[in-house]
C-alpha cells in the first residue's frame, strides 16, 4: 500500500448516515473506505484540470 496521510473532515449528518448505510448495505467496509472511493471519483473527473495545473506549475 502506498503511504498515506491522516486528514479530519466535517460531514453534516445526512452525507454521514448516507455512507453508513452504504457500509450497512455492504458497498464498503467501512465509511473511510467509502470517503478514499469519493475523493477517488472526484480526482478522476477533474484529472484534465490538474494536469494543466501541474503543467502550468512547471513553468514557474
Amino acid at each position: 500500500m502506498p503511504p498515506t496521510r491522516k486528514i479530519s473532515i466535517r460531514l453534516t449528518e445526512k452525507y454521514y448516515n448516507k455512507l453508513e448505510l452504504l457500509v450497512e448495505s455492504g458497498e464498503f467496509t467501512s465509511v473511510s473506505e467509502a470517503v478514499r472511493e469519493a475523493v477517488k471519483l472526484l480526482l478522476e473527473k477533474y484529472k484534465e484540470q490538474l494536469e494543466s495545473i501541474a503543467q502550468m506549475d512547471t513553468y514557474r
